[in-house]
Order: C-alpha cells, then sequence, then structure tokens
C-alpha cells in the first residue's frame, strides 16, 4: 500500500459559513483552525494547503467563560513605552469585533 500524499490539482476547496452566535470562543477557534488547515479532510498532506474557506457571522455575539471578557490583549507600538491593551470586551463592543475571533483562531 503506497502513501498518499495530494498534489495541487487533487486540492478541492470548499466555503464554510458558520454562525458564532452563542457558541464558546475557545471551541469555535478550534473547529476554524482545523477547518482552515485541512485536517478534517481524509486527504490532508501537510505541507499542501488543503484547508477551506471559512466565513463567520455574528462575531460580536460569541460567548467567553468565566471572566475572559475582562482579559487583556496586548501589543506595542514599537516606539518606547509603547506598549497598549484593551479588554476583549471593548474590542467586541468596537468597530470590528472580529478581531477576537481572529486572535484566538491565530
Amino acid at each position: 500500500m503506497k502513501t498518499f500524499s495530494a498534489t495541487p490539482a487533487d486540492i478541492e476547496k470548499k466555503w464554510i459559513v458558520i454562525d458564532a452566535e452563542g457558541v464558546v470562543l475557545g471551541r469555535l477557534a478550534s473547529i476554524v483552525a482545523m477547518r482552515l488547515r485541512g485536517k478534517h479532510k481524509a486527504t490532508f498532506t501537510p505541507h499542501m494547503d488543503m484547508g477551506d474557506n471559512v466565513i463567520i457571522i455574528n462575531a460580536d455575539k460569541v460567548q467567553m467563560t468565566g471572566k475572559k471578557r475582562e482579559e487583556n490583549f496586548y501589543w506595542h507600538t514599537g516606539h518606547p513605552g509603547g506598549i497598549k491593551s484593551r479588554t476583549k470586551a471593548q474590542i467586541l463592543e468596537g468597530a470590528y469585533p472580529e478581531r477576537v475571533v481572529l486572535q484566538a483562531v491565530k
């Protein structure tokens, strides 16, 4: 029996729409990461981009357990003393609530 290795001609990408309303953030992130990588397919090949394209709707209505809404995201501007932070609740209420989901999947 030979080992199957996918070629670019074998790859078939699908579009998947996921509704994030009422779903816990970590569980959603693990499902999306698996779909993006393509590990749910029987023809998974690690060195090829086998994953599907994922669209997430209602990202602002995602659920978090415990006190995770009050936890901070930190980033640095590159200047001395340039560390900045926002809580997940502030980001979800802002203009780009999908950034919380993107960071969790990352």
